[in-house]
């Protein structure tokens, strides 16, 4: 008996049962559906995370913050000088390891207000010019700040999407998109000119799901009066906190930050420093985000700008270093033992599958125990017998497998309306590979102990049996 006699008689056996066949690959076709599933949602969790990742600035950015004295160093705490300018111009000169820095001082609750609406960046600083290319922003509309701006204290900002969207309209509530450049805000009740627009920024997901949205009719916005800010809400959110936080910043010149938003009368925040005054503003750096020349430095540049730091801050270690390392290991941990415990779960599906088709093929064995033994009376070999139960076995995996596959898709759509749009479910093919070559596996071992005990049974006994 041939290949194609086996797989034609396990198939008529399959369909003169089918109820009995189709309640058999149940256990098969769940466990392949809730693998491809799973794996697909955690590698949309992934992308989005990554995604997140990158638009932060990657594993290369470190960010240097002020921090409480080492307690064996409390008796110094009141010389502890804090981040300071002379720390940037130590790192360029001595640390080669280092290839970009950017001082950054904010201006914390900050409030614009224009329009007689009112808004809350999350991010007020001032920063230099190189923030642009250390935030990984990119100008959509206008300029970045110059050194010029910075020199001359200019009353100049660059704003993200969420910025332009609170304070002058959405393009959604406007009909178009508008742009702000030219036009004044306040910040903490002082004028400044928008010379700058950053682009929106969103994940892949929510960007194909913007842009379907606008394919599709709407009616015309209709408004009455002044609007109030729309707070956290609105088209800033952009998919995702991290896209948000981009959308939200406001960069203005360091040195107007100091000069006219630190000063105790220009209605800024004095949170850095307790003893900041009017007329002499603190001076000290809300923190400096550093970029690695070589990631896979990172332990030595850090040691590196430590002992810079150590040697400015007289040996007072008030700093703290926050890498993007320890995201990215917590990123790769949970996908792991997510997948781990998902596969488990699928894996305990497929087994239960597995021994659901090695239970149908022992019961159709007692019931064809005369058909074996005349089937081997006339001829047939016990390679025969073997063969036969044993195709019938893949057979039910193989169907149930590709069942399986179609019931994933169907299972991906689901989570699509349900989980978050920059965490959409993806299936890829070596997932899809691996779910089916386990269902043929299993149907080939839950097949192995029922072949055997066919093919050994003797025929006169066989032929005796009612």
């Amino acid at each position: 008996m041939n290949l194609w006699n086996c797989l034609e008689l396990g198939f008529k056996e399959m369909w003169a049962h089918k109820i009995r066949s189709l309640l058999t690959m149940l256990g098969i076709i769940l466990g392949v559906s809730s693998l491809i599933a799973m794996s697909a949602l955690v590698t949309g969790i992934e992308k989005g995370a990554k995604e997140a990742l990158i638009a932060i600035g990657g594993l290369q950015k470190v960010r240097i913050e002020a921090a409480e004295v080492p307690a064996a160093q409390q008796h110094l705490s009141d010389q502890a000088p804090g981040i300071t300018l002379p720390d940037v111009y130590a790192l360029r000169n001595s640390a080669p390891l280092v290839a970009e820095i950017s001082p950054e001082m904010r201006v914390f609750n900050a409030t614009l207000s224009a329009n007689e609406r009112y808004f809350r960046p999350f991010v007020c600083v001032g920063v230099w010019p190189i923030a642009l290319e250390m935030t990984e922003h990119v100008i959509a509309q206008g300029r970045m700040l110059n050194q010029i701006d910075d020199e001359l204290a200019r009353s100049v900002c660059v704003v993200g999407t969420a910025t332009r969207d609170e304070l002058f309209g959405s393009p959604e509530e406007l009909g178009y998109e508008l742009n702000p450049v030219g036009r004044t805000i306040l910040i903490n009740r002082q004028p400044f000119t928008i010379i700058g627009m950053f682009q929106h920024y969103e994940s892949e997901r929510q960007r194909k799901e913007r842009e379907l949205a606008a394919l599709q009719p709407r009616p015309a916005a209709a408004t009455t009066g002044p609007a109030r800010s729309r707070g956290w809400g609105g088209r800033g959110r952009g998919g995702g906190f991290v896209f948000w936080l981009k959308n939200a910043t406001v960069f203005v010149p360091l040195n107007t930050v100091w000069v006219k938003l630190r000063s105790g009368g220009a209605g800024g925040s004095t949170r850095d420093s307790d003893s900041a005054t009017a007329a002499s503003p603190d001076p000290r750096l809300s923190s400096l985000e550093v970029k690695i020349a070589n990631p896979d430095l990172l332990t030595e540049s850090l040691q590196q700008i430590r002992n810079v730091l150590l040697c400015t801050h007289k040996g007072i270690e008030d700093f703290s270093f926050r890498t993007q390392e320890e995201w990215a290991e917590n990123i790769n941990t949970f996908v792991r033992n997510t997948r781990l415990s998902g596969g488990i779960i699928a894996g305990i599906s497929l087994v239960v599958g597995g021994i659901g088709i090695m239970n149908i093929m022992l019961a159709s064995i007692s019931r064809r125990i005369r058909e074996i033994g005349i089937r081997k009376s006339i001829g047939a070999t016990t390679s025969d017998i073997f063969l036969q139960i044993l195709v019938e076995s893949v057979a039910l995996a193989l169907l149930g497998g590709l069942a399986g596959l179609a019931v994933s898709f169907g299972l991906a759509r689901a989570l699509v309306a349900i989980s978050p749009t920059e965490n959409a479910p993806i299936i890829t093919l070596p997932v899809m590979i691996l779910a089916f070559s386990s269902s043929v596996v299993i149907g080939v071992l839950a097949g192995l102990f029922p072949a055997f005990k066919a093919a050994r049974l003797d025929p006169i006994e066989a032929l005796r049996y009612e």
